[in-house]
C-alpha cells in the first residue's frame, strides 16, 4: 500500500515538473485515494486510527448553552454514525524490492517471426509478470513490423493496453499514429513497444477496475527491460525513439537526467544504436498549444532525416506559430 501510495505521489510531482498545474480526477477516483489511505493508516495503528477518524467524523459537536427563551427549543437531531469505511482491496503484488533478478532472455535460432513467437511465448509464461496482471487482462509485447527502421519506446501499458494486449491503443496511442502518418509513415511500418510488459498496479475499491495509471517503479522496469532489449534484438531497428521521461530513464539510466529538457531532442545512444527522446504523446493531450506540437514535431523531424525519409516543404512548417 506503501508503495502504491508513493508512486501516486511522485506522479503528481513529475506532472508537475512538466508545467502541468492542474489533473482532472473523478469522484470514483479520490474514494478510492482515501479508503486507500484510511486502510493504510489502520493497518499501521491497528484499527486506532480508523476508530479515532471515525468518531470524530460522526459526533455531533457539543452544543453552547441554550441562551433563556421564552418558547421551548426543540431537541436538535443528530445524524446517525457513518460507518467506517470499507478498506480498500488490492491483488497481490510484487513489492520492488521482493522483486527476483532481472530474466535472462535466450531466444531460439531462426527467423525473427519465429523468435519473436518465442519471445512473445516466454512473456506470457513469465511468472511474475503473470502475477501482476489483473485476472482477465493481458500480459503486453511490443507490435508494428520486424523489419521497422524505426521503433518507439513507451513506458507502461494502459487500461485500454491491458485488455487489447498491445501497446498505445488509447487516446494516446491514437495520437501516437497520427504523428506517425504525418512522418509519411504507417502505424504498421514501424515498431511500438513498452519498458513494461504489465500495467503498474493502483489499489483497487470492492472488485472495481484500477482508476488512473502510475509511472512503474526502478525495479519493475529492470525487470521488464531484458524483454524490452529482446525485441531490439530481433527487429535490429535503425533508430530508437523514447517516449516520455520514464522510457527514457529506462533506455538511459535511471538518474541520467532530472529533467526531459536535459535530454529532449538531442541524439542519445542505447546499445549501439541512436536514440532520440522526446515527449510521450499524453503530453500533447494535456496541452494543445502549436508550441507543445512543434517541439515533438521538431524531434521527429530529425529522426525522419537520419532515417532518410523525404521532408516537403509542408512537413517542416507544420505548428509553426502564424
Amino acid at each position: 500500500m506503501r508503495q502504491a501510495l508513493s508512486a501516486l505521489t511522485d506522479e503528481l510531482r513529475r506532472l508537475k515538473a512538466t508545467g502541468v498545474k492542474t489533473v482532472t480526477v473523478s469522484d470514483e477516483a479520490l474514494v478510492s485515494i482515501r479508503r486507500a489511505v484510511v486502510a493504510f493508516r489502520q493497518d499501521r495503528s491497528g484499527g486506532a486510527a480508523v476508530a479515532t477518524a471515525t468518531t470524530s467524523a460522526s459526533a455531533p459537536a457539543p452544543l453552547p448553552p441554550p441562551a433563556p427563551v421564552r418558547a421551548a427549543v426543540p431537541e436538535p437531531t443528530v445524524a446517525p454514525p457513518r460507518p467506517p469505511p470499507a478498506p480498500a482491496v488490492m491483488l497481490p503484488v510484487v513489492a520492488a524490492a521482493s522483486l527476483p533478478p532481472a530474466p535472462t532472455v535466450t531466444l531460439p535460432e531462426g527467423d525473427k517471426a519465429t523468435r519473436w513467437q518465442a519471445l512473445l511465448a516466454k512473456v506470457q509464461a513469465d511468472p511474475v509478470c503473470r502475477e501482476n496482471v489483473r485476472p482477465g487482462k493481458k500480459v503486453v509485447l511490443g507490435v508494428g513490423s520486424l523489419d521497422a527502421r524505426i521503433m518507439f519506446v513507451g513506458e507502461a501499458p494502459g487500461s485500454e493496453e491491458e485488455i487489447a494486449g498491445e501497446p498505445f491503443v488509447g487516446p494516446a496511442g491514437q495520437l501516437l499514429t497520427k504523428m506517425i502518418s504525418a512522418m509519411g509513415l504507417k502505424r504498421e511500418q514501424v515498431y511500438i513497444g513498452n519498458i513494461m510488459n504489465w500495467r503498474p498496479q493502483l489499489p483497487t475499491v470492492d472488485g472495481r477496475e484500477q482508476v488512473g495509471n502510475r509511472p512503474p517503479t526502478e525495479a519493475e522496469m529492470r525487470y521488464c527491460l531484458p524483454y524490452l532489449k529482446a525485441q531490439i534484438d530481433v527487429v535490429q531497428p535503425e533508430l530508437l525513439v523514447a517516449l516520455g521521461s520514464t522510457a527514457a530513464q529506462g533506455l538511459l539510466g535511471f538518474g541520467a537526467f532530472k529533467a526531459l529538457g536535459e535530454v529532449r531532442g538531442r541524439w542519445r545512444d542505447f546499445n549501439g544504436r541512436p536514440l532520440m527522446v522526446t515527449y510521450h504523446p499524453s503530453y500533447i493531450l494535456r496541452n494543445q498549444s502549436n508550441r507543445s506540437k512543434r517541439m515533438i514535431w521538431e524531434d521527429l523531424l530529425q529522426v525522419m532525416e537520419r532515417a532518410g525519409l523525404a521532408v516537403s516543404y509542408k512537413q517542416r512548417g507544420y505548428f509553426l506559430e502564424k
